[in-house]
Formats: C-alpha cells, structure tokens, sequence
C-alpha cells in the first residue's frame, strides 16, 4: 500500500492561508529585526504600503486561482497538491533567493522593506483563502 497523505479540500484551502500568513508573519519580524537594527523601523510603513499594492495588483489573483484550483480538487487528494508544481517551483527560487541574499548582506536599509513588503502582501492576500475556509460549506463546491 502506497502512502499518499490525501486530505479534504477544506484542508487545502486552510493550509495554503496558512502557510501564506505564516510565512508572511516570519518574513515581517525579518524586515523588522532588519530595520530596528539600523535604527530605521519608521520604514517599515514603506514596505507595508508596496506589500499592499503589490497583493492588491498581483498576489489577490493568484490567491483567488488557487481557491479555484483546490475547489476543483477531489476530496483526498495529495496535501502536497495545496500548490501547483509551478508554484512548488517558485517557493524553492525565492527560498533560495532569500539565502543568497542574506549571504551577500545587502543593506538593512532597502531589504529590511522588501522583506516586510513581500511578507505583508502574502498575509494581505491570504485573505481571500481565509474567507473561504470559514465560507466553506456555504460557497458553491
């Protein structure tokens, strides 16, 4: 017998919120620890307001695809299957790129923003998978 994690669509839609707001929270408290460490948090607001923008232009939409994609799902498939193998691809870039860049040490002053900038719009856009998952039973499946 193969092991294969499958679980409810409901599941997916929870985990692909949550990891997006985890993942958010962990590169926010980065930006910050960046920023409060050169004495420069005030710009913090600087990448709140580009996080913003950048989930409103861009992350909403792959938020809402992603909801799409999941509803589609049958029930007990893959937990691994949350995102596309596209998406699995891009994770491991920006991960990836996360690490080289903390390697190379670029100034506090322009990545402590970008951090906060890429985490906030993450946690802004998981909003959209939040309110499906408390909507679940009352959306059309």
């Amino acid at each position: 017998m193969r092991f294969k994690p499958g679980v409810d669509r409901r599941v997916h839609v929870f985990c692909a919120a949550g990891l997006w707001t985890a993942i958010g929270l962990i590169l926010i408290m980065r930006g910050i620890l960046l920023l409060q460490a050169a004495d420069y948090l005030s710009l913090g607001l600087v990448g709140i307001l580009f996080g913003t923008i950048k989930s409103l232009l861009v992350l909403d939409r792959s938020a809402r695809q992603g909801i799409d994609r999941i509803r589609r799902f049958a029930d007990n498939t893959c937990i691994g299957a949350v995102y596309s193998w596209k998406t699995w691809l891009l994770v491991f870039a920006m991960l990836s790129l996360g690490f080289i860049l903390r390697a190379i040490k670029p100034s506090p002053l322009l990545f402590g923003p970008l951090v906060i900038a890429i985490g906030w719009g993450l946690i802004f856009s998981s909003r959209h998978a939040w309110q499906a998952w408390m909507n679940w039973k009352k959306l059309p499946q």
